[in-house]
């Protein structure tokens, strides 16, 4: 997309972002690769940004994300308070026995940030964590924030209408998910409630169960966002009370 900014603060936020997938730290050559840019310029750009706290480098040469980043990762939490009102419903889901709920957000036109994330109790075996960007297009929660942003095609009136989405294997082979909306003021679809683990436990009765915990959590995550829960309430099975997932799982 272009941007109407400073283009040399455009270049700088776009090396710091070749970071966000990227495994370890990096060369100056891969950096160039990643970037598109000369290594003349993003020594330049570079830095500054060293001076800044945002990049470090090491003894070898390669470049990763400072210290920076991380304390306005923290600031922006503290101002929010988005992690106190979050990650306590994800934990009382683990505690009820569901897959590893996440809380996602969108990211940009194609992807979704995955903003907290607790592993459930069981093994798991998809690798989602905290900061990860993953595709808008596939996976339940990326399939939640389309919909509600007006997606059209097939599935997404149903998503709308029943306020879940469900995925199996659709970015990994092995594994299932299922997602519902957060709504925030004025009815905006904030973010996306997931729960997501191995195929062979989201079984019939599982997938009962854990879409009635789900509901149950956006509810009351979105009344603490100042949210409307109508769409929500109508979801939610009339046996939601009772509902919980089946403990006896393989291992």
């Amino acid at each position: 997309m272009p941007s109407s900014g400073v283009a040399a603060v455009d270049r700088a936020l776009s090396i710091l972002a070749a970071f966000e997938d990227a495994p370890e730290p990096m060369t100056l050559a891969e950096l160039a690769r990643r970037t598109k840019m000369y290594k003349s310029t993003l020594l330049r750009l570079m830095t500054s940004l060293q001076d800044f706290g945002y990049l470090v480098q090491f003894a070898d040469g390669r470049y990763h994300l400072g210290p920076t980043p991380f304390r306005l990762g923290a600031v922006y939490q503290r101002s929010n308070n988005l992690h106190d009102r979050v990650v306590p419903l994800l934990r009382q889901l683990v505690a009820e026995g569901t897959e590893s709920p996440s809380y996602h957000v969108r990211h940009d036109a194609k992807r979704r940030l995955c903003v907290f994330r607790v592993d459930s109790q069981h093994s798991t075996l998809d690798r989602v964590e905290a900061g990860m960007l993953l595709p808008l297009d596939r996976g339940a929660a990326g399939r939640v924030i389309l919909a509600f942003d007006g997606e059209k095609g097939e599935g997404y009136d149903e998503i709308r209408k029943g306020c879940i989405a469900m995925s199996f294997g659709e970015r990994d082979p092995d594994c299932a998910g299922l997602a519902c909306p957060v709504f925030g003021p004025a009815g905006k679809c904030v973010g996306a409630l997931s729960l997501s683990g191995p195929k062979l436990r989201f079984t019939r009765d599982n997938i009962k169960a854990m879409t009635s915990l789900l509901l149950k959590a956006a509810i009351r995550l979105t009344r603490t966002l100042g949210g409307p829960t109508e769409l929500l309430d109508e979801a939610l099975p009339a046996s939601a009370e009772d509902a919980r997932p089946a403990r006896r799982v393989r291992r």
